[in-house]
């Protein structure tokens, strides 16, 4: 029985991938769960598995290729058990159904290519593509002179529609969002023929990086950023890191001041709960979390990743930690699952290790603030008996002005401030 085995889901929004490398060839014995290709999407590397056994009998993909949800990546000649599972070539491009909707047909076609149960996901020829080289857009003829009309690019609309359709009321929702959130066009002019001035080098930028320019190029003209600056007094949780980090070590851990600052935010969070938001601009509504879930700003090979550690106000800062030190193991390695980039809070990102006091760091929507922490210094302060030496760290926190006040955002970072600088021994162990 031949099978096409097809990208599956991957997560929200996200709905094609570039692959990084194929890992079986034609002729190959696939087993169920067996890698297949390696993928890059927007925010992370996988591996993926085959869903049937089989010999493979063509490989669709190539190193280098972008594939979309739904494409097919290979196909198999299943054994006989592998053939209950066909099913699969329907469940990978609509939600799982419960078992026993699979195969209807006792005896499939020699060549499987187009079988009715499983229409490959692709645009209607007659729809041309938004522009060279970009995915097709699903509207109709009307729904584009609507959005026209309007004045909005129907190619940035999210369709909500069958395999992504635009309808007229998805335009009219984006429009609306536009109008509240405010102007998100960028005026892109051509650039200037650099070669006349010397020579050059074009390099393509991978996936991970055109979607880091994305998300700031968005989150730096729509959100409304404030910067407030900073410096708390570090010097009781420098000594309480020092006599902490080999409790942090024997638990596989390496103890920083960022896993101390993360569960200090997390405090700061519970005492503000409008920072612990996000702006829902379709609905005219803010969204307050009752979680505390703060993200980490990962500097890799590949570009800024932001991992999540979930949970914070429950765990200690030893566990914080051992939990910082592993996803930074598997950032720097591209291992980073989609579920561990997801549900942040609010970010935190420690420029401090190469040398950087304040800075303007900007906000990883849909959250409304980021916590920026530079290099901490010994500087004179004056104490009760004089002058005295005191580590002292700059600290810089942006957040989104149409959800935070200034004196909220002050009060906010004061917190921390004050946090810091009085550390509660029990974090560590508690």
């Amino acid at each position: 029985m031949t099978t096409d085995i097809k990208l599956p889901e991957l997560g929200e929004n996200i709905e094609e991938a570039d692959v990084l490398s194929v890992l079986v060839s034609e002729g190959d014995q696939v087993f169920k769960d067996d890698p297949i290709i390696e993928i890059e999407t927007e925010k992370a590397t996988i591996e993926v598995p085959s869903f049937l056994e089989g010999t493979v009998s063509r490989v669709a993909v190539s190193a280098g290729d972008t594939v979309e949800v739904g494409q097919v990546i290979l196909t198999l000649d299943a054994s006989e058990d592998g053939e209950p599972q066909a099913s699969t070539r329907e469940e990978e491009s609509r939600p799982a159904e419960p078992a026993g909707r699979g195969v209807t047909t006792a005896e499939p076609p020699p060549e499987v290519t187009a079988p009715a149960s499983s229409p490959p996901i692709a645009p209607p020829p007659h729809i041309p593509a938004s522009e060279e080289g970009a995915l097709p857009v699903f509207a109709s003829p009307s729904t584009r002179t609507f959005a026209r009309e309007i004045g909005v690019d129907v190619r940035q609309v999210r369709g909500s529609g069958p395999g992504g359709r635009i309808s007229d009321e998805d335009v009219k929702l984006h429009s609306r969002t536009l109008a509240f959130a405010g102007p998100t066009a960028e005026t892109v002019r051509p650039l200037p023929d650099f070669s006349e001035f010397g020579p050059i080098e074009r390099i393509p930028m991978s996936r991970v990086r055109r979607t880091i320019a994305e998300h700031v190029g968005q989150a730096a003209s729509t959100i409304p950023h404030v910067t407030l600056f900073e410096s708390a007094d570090v010097t009781e949780v420098e000594e309480m890191r020092s006599r902490n980090k080999s409790k942090s070590e024997a638990a596989g851990g390496k103890l920083t001041i960022t896993a101390i600052v993360i569960k200090v935010v997390a405090g700061a969070l519970e005492a503000f709960p409008m920072v612990n938001a996000s702006l829902d601009a379709k609905r005219r509504e803010i969204v307050l979390k009752r979680y505390f879930h703060v993200g980490v700003a990962a500097d890799t090979d590949r570009g800024l990743v932001v991992p999540v550690i979930r949970d914070v106000d429950r765990k200690n800062i030893i566990d914080i930690s051992v939990e910082l030190t592993k996803l930074a193991a598997k950032a720097r390695s591209g291992k980073l699952s989609l579920g561990e980039l997801q549900g942040g809070n609010i970010a935190v990102t420690n420029l401090g290790g190469l040398g950087t006091g304040h800075f303007t760091p900007i906000i990883n929507a849909p959250d409304v603030a980021i916590l920026g922490v530079g290099r901490a210094e010994l500087r004179p302060v004056y104490g009760e008996s004089g002058l005295e030496p005191r580590l002292i760290a700059p600290l810089s926190l942006s957040f989104d002005h149409r959800v935070i006040d200034g004196a909220d955002g002050a009060r906010f970072l004061h917190w921390i401030v004050d946090a810091l600088g009085k550390p509660q021994p029990l974090a560590f162990e508690g």
